[in-house]
Parts: structure tokens; C-alpha cells; sequence
């Protein structure tokens, strides 16, 4: 989902993207949030980014096919 996020998707998008809807794509980005400790799109990027989240410096979290 980070890596939809960092391709610059809305969470109406990624909900379409993923088959689910915008209110859970919400929910579980505040869940990422939480985690990386941001309060935001950007700071979450940045923050994967930094933690090397993202396989090959790309958008793509690791271990994910999105």
C-alpha cells in the first residue's frame, strides 16, 4: 500500500486498486503512520525510503508485488 502511496495515488485509487474500500485503505494507512511515527504521505515515504523499505531505492516495498 506505502508503495501506492508513493506512486502517488489517492486512497480512492488504491482502494479501487486493491479491491478495497477508500475508508480501510484509510485505516490502514493510519496504521503505517502509527508505525513509522509520521503524521503523514509524505513524512511515510520519506520515512520508508530512509528505513529502506523500498526494494532497489524505488516505491515498491519489499516483498511486495504491487
Amino acid at each position: 500500500m506505502l508503495g501506492l502511496v508513493a506512486s502517488g495515488l489517492s486512497n480512492r485509487l488504491i482502494g479501487r486498486r486493491l479491491n478495497i474500500s477508500e475508508h480501510t485503505v484509510k485505516a490502514h494507512l493510519g496504521g503505517v503512520y502509527r508505525k513509522l511515527g509520521v503524521s503523514g504521505r509524505a513524512e511515510a515515504v520519506a520515512s520508508a525510503q530512509r528505513h529502506g523499505l523500498f526494494a532497489d531505492g524505488g516505491d515498491v516495498p519489499r516483498g511486495s508485488s504491487a
